[in-house]
């Protein structure tokens, strides 16, 4: 025995050790193990200990990696709740059509993937028919992230059931027409059927999350209860690679959320190649979702493996699994029997001994077809396990085999996700293997047939009954009869009318208050989504803490340090603000699922998510596309806007361009309100076009973005006069004129008419003045709400017209008769105003904070930009010159004067 003196403390436990001499015999025992056994066994033993531990309870390091076997054995699988061959016959079908569909496409050059649903079949038809919850039931369903590039595989379920039709199948990526279906999953293509927009790899997962976690945050607050939804994503073992993908796994353990289930189709293979070539994706996976707190199950062999595992007695077969790389498994899925044999089975002396055991036709079973993922039992365990744990999200590793059943020319080759089609042959080759009764004259012309046995069939009756049972079919998108929201009281926003007197309010301010009067409405505030990532004190919404309470499913297990302030940290498990800490994309995850839970969950809710304006879309861009793909509505508002009023922070905080982004998605409104009566105006129109009553031809599917700004300035009182609130929507109206703000022009004074947009309007109001006290120009100043709106107006208006149709754009009808030329300036690039430039029939220039953003004060930043009062009258003076209005020695003699 080994003298206990001569132990040393452990670096792993700090705590002294109350027993030395039974950790000596603890020790002593590993040692006798590895000396008789070999360090294999040692090995083994270690792994079910801490396994057992780790299931008992006992606080020990999660252990990140387990053997590459199946998580469940064979002899632990439930028995499937149903008739397994009829289903084998249904995803026969399935198989078929998918690839029908594609093949058939490829005629007209349009694409299609094949690979992904051959390997992914059984992943998704044993959810349909079990375990998918349809929307016809009680509470909403279940929420379903398909996989992009398996879209066909859908269409051909949803063919088979009677949901679409041979015309429709044919006209796949065919959308012009009318008739067509989407490439991959949109919901605003084809919304009956998709509820989320997955393609963009890495959306999907991290969507999926959030969405569990609202489905929790509706529950919660009393909203909905959704303790009967679950959240299955489907992903492929590459798209893990986007960082999206994983960004949020902690999230998802630490607040519990055994309503999630992601599925990960390991098929070994991304789009040119092996996803870890020289690795294994599996168990890199696991060790990810491990240590991120999730349950992990591996379902990686199928059946046929059984006898092989029996014939493992020393764990040979074990670890030559876990140490051959994936892009040899690949190899292997392409090779004879002969070289299976040489390579795999002859590296080990014992497992050359397996091999001899073995027939040719049982090693080709098992590395060419036999996966966990490509048998119904295999994954009905695995789904099984995963509804039954508790506490934590599940990931189900499942291994394929890309192109499965497509042939030996498709199977796991580098080039298959480019593969387009089959030949006539290979169809046949594909039938015999499936058992189809398709027969060699329904190929006509050399065209693949649909196949169908009937709708009064035994599969598609069974189909349906399965769905029925599960609460109809699925995937699917209802739009709830959602009632209209009821407008909030005039109040919250008449109260910005009269404008803030001598006190300095920034828009960001305005905003903010603005929606601390709406979530106190008695009919709507509880819907109000406050969604900020961790700088809501940036923004002055700390007030919102105590009343509203930050969302945490543990509720407050803490004092907070600031407790005894008015304003103090408060979370609460019914909290309705979501902090999402420094997380962009995490924060617009949320806004999805709160935008679109009027048909989600049938409940309408009135998302904002604050942010710097600069963070926004230059960063997370492609989740506003998503956002606009999923029908969501709400708002974002872009705080610390523009490129020169963020004073200090530098040219990565100065945002110069997100209206010019936002411009190019066309659910995004965009507006780039002055004043604090304009938030007001635009928000409730929002509200009703959004939640309430849509005007005839107003999409309600629209999302708002809004630039508000942190300078604090004195807000005006609303103009008075019609066509303010229209002017102010529609993005253009005449804020002042040069008579009524109070300045005395010449009768026969020059005239120009000054544009501006968020805070620019603040220089054009002083160069106003400066032009007409000291050169004796008369300038209007018009406020320019949203060039985008102007443009998407005018670009209408042209539509109609090559229509037949006379209609004169908006912009063009508001400067109709104003005299002068027009001078357009904003705190962004010059491309924002110049949108508009060539429905303006006045002579157009503009001004912008074009480049990179700098550090200094805001007056200086706008002198270096050029778009400071003085350069405003400067470039307003050369306009007139240009025209003979004024001298041409009034340009130099005002550079010369401001010093520009």
């Amino acid at each position: 025995m080994t003298d206990p003196k001569a132990i040393q403390p452990s670096e792993l436990d700090q705590l002294p050790d109350r027993d030395p001499e039974e950790t000596a015999e603890w020790q002593a025992s590993l040692d006798a193990v590895t000396k008789a056994a070999g360090p294999h066994r040692a090995a083994y033993l270690m792994r079910r200990t801490l396994e057992r531990a780790e299931g008992a309870g006992l606080a020990l390091p999660k252990l990140l990696e387990t053997d590459y076997v199946n998580t469940i054995p064979t002899s632990a699988e439930p028995t499937v709740d149903g008739d397994e061959e009829m289903e084998q016959r249904i995803t026969a079908w399935n198989r078929w059509n998918a690839a029908a569909m594609v093949t058939r496409g490829s005629k007209h050059g349009v694409g299609g993937h094949i690979a992904t649903f051959a390997s992914a079949a059984w992943l998704y038809e044993t959810g349909f028919n079990h375990f998918f919850k349809g929307k016809e039931g009680d509470g909403s369903g279940d929420q379903l992230y398909i996989q992009g590039h398996a879209s066909p595989g859908i269409y051909a379920r949803a063919f088979l059931d009677g949901r679409l039709n041979e015309e429709q199948l044919d006209n796949f990526r065919r959308e012009a027409g009318g008739n067509g279906l989407p490439s991959y999953p949109h919901p605003r293509r084809l919304p009956w059927l998709w509820e989320f927009p997955t393609v963009s790899m890495g959306l999907g997962p991290i969507s999926a999350i959030y969405q569990a976690r609202f489905n929790r945050y509706l529950t919660s607050r009393g909203i909905k209860d959704l303790t009967n939804s679950h959240v299955w994503a489907f992903l492929g073992d590459g798209e893990m690679d986007e960082p999206e993908s994983t960004t949020a796994l902690t999230l998802a353990s630490r607040e519990g959320l055994d309503n999630l289930t992601f599925v990960i189709n390991c098929n070994l293979q991304r789009l040119d190649g092996p996803v870890r070539a020289n690795f294994k994706i599996v168990q890199e996976l696991e060790a990810q979702f491990r240590g991120a707190g999730w349950n992990v199950v591996k379902s990686l062999w199928g059946t046929a493996w059984d006898e092989l595992f029996q014939l493992d007695t020393t764990g040979a077969l074990v670890r030559r699994l876990r140490e051959v790389p994936d892009a040899q498994v690949q190899t292997y899925q392409t090779r004879d029997a002969a070289y299976i044999r040489e390579d795999f089975f002859g590296k080990d002396p014992q497992l050359a001994e397996m091999a001899k055991l073995l027939s040719d036709d049982k090693i080709l079973e098992c590395f060419h077809y036999s996966r966990g993922g490509h048998e119904s039992r295999k994954v009905y365990a695995a789904y099984k396990a995963a509804l039954a744990h508790k506490g934590a999200p599940t990931v189900i590793l499942a291994q394929t085999v890309k192109g499965h059943t497509l042939g030996r020319g498709f199977a796991s080759k580098n080039a298959n996700h480019q593969m387009k089609k089959l030949s006539v042959d290979e169809f046949k080759d594909m039938r015999d293997l499936l058992g189809l009764p398709i027969k060699d004259s329904d190929f006509v012309d050399g065209v693949v047939p649909y196949g169908h046995p009937g709708a009064d069939s035994p599969e598609v009756r069974y189909l349906q009954e399965r769905r029925a049972a599960l609460g109809g079919p699925a995937p699917a998108r209802r739009m709830h009869p959602v009632a209209p929201l009821p407008a909030p009281a005039d109040k919250a926003f008449a109260s910005f009318d009269k404008g803030s007197g001598s006190q300095n309010v920034a828009t960001t301010m305005a905003f903010v208050r603005l929606v601390k009067d709406l979530v106190r409405d008695k009919e709507t505030g509880k819907r109000w989504v406050p969604i900020v990532p961790d700088e809501a004190r940036t923004f002055g919404m700390e007030s919102l803490f105590p009343s509203l309470g930050i969302y945490s499913p543990k509720g407050q297990t803490y004092e907070p340090v600031d407790r005894d302030q008015l304003m103090y940290y408060k979370e609460a498990k019914n909290g309705q603000i979501l902090n999402e800490g420094i997380t962009e994309a995490g924060s617009m995850a949320d806004f999805i699922a709160a935008s679109t839970s009027y048909a989600t969950h049938g409940e309408a809710m009135i998302p904002f998510y604050i942010f710097y304006s600069m963070f926004g879309w230059q960063r997370t861009a492609d989740q506003m596309w998503q956002l606009g793909d999923q029908l969501g509505r709400g708002f974002l508002v872009g705080a610390t806007a523009g490129r020169t009023t963020l004073t200090g922070e530098g040219l990565q905080h100065a945002d110069g361009h997100s209206p010019a982004i936002a411009a190019t998605n066309p659910a995004a409104l965009t507006y780039d309100p002055a004043f604090a009566y304009e938030v007001a105006t635009i928000v409730k129109d929002g509200l009703r076009r959004m939640y309430g009553e849509a005007a005839p031809g107003e999409d309600p599917n629209v999302f708002y973005y809004l630039t508000v700004y942190n300078e604090p300035l004195p807000q005006p009182a609303k103009p008075s006069g019609l066509g303010i609130d229209e002017g102010i929507v529609k993005g253009l109206y005449r804020f002042n004129t040069a008579e009524s703000a109070g300045l005395t022009p010449a009768a026969n004074a020059p005239r120009i008419q000054l544009l501006g947009s968020g805070t620019a309007i603040h220089w054009a109001l002083k160069a106003q003045q400066l032009l007409s006290e000291e050169w004796g120009v008369a300038a209007d100043v018009w406020s320019a709400t949203s060039w985008t709106e102007l443009r998407r107006d005018a670009m209408e208006a042209d539509a109609a017209l090559l229509r037949g149709e006379e209609r004169v754009p908006y912009v063009r009808q508001a400067l109709q008769g104003a005299e002068g030329p027009v001078l357009a300036v904003s705190d962004y690039m010059r491309q924002v105003p110049d949108q508009i430039a060539q429905w303006v029939e006045q002579d157009w220039s503009s001004l912008g904070a074009d480049g990179f953003g700098l550090s200094d004060t805001r007056e200086a930043a706008r002198r270096h930009f050029g778009v400071d009062a003085e350069s405003i009258v400067v470039a307003a003076l050369a306009q007139l010159a240009g025209r003979g209005e004024v001298k041409a020695t009034a340009v130099k003699e005002a550079r010369e004067r401001y010093g520009l």
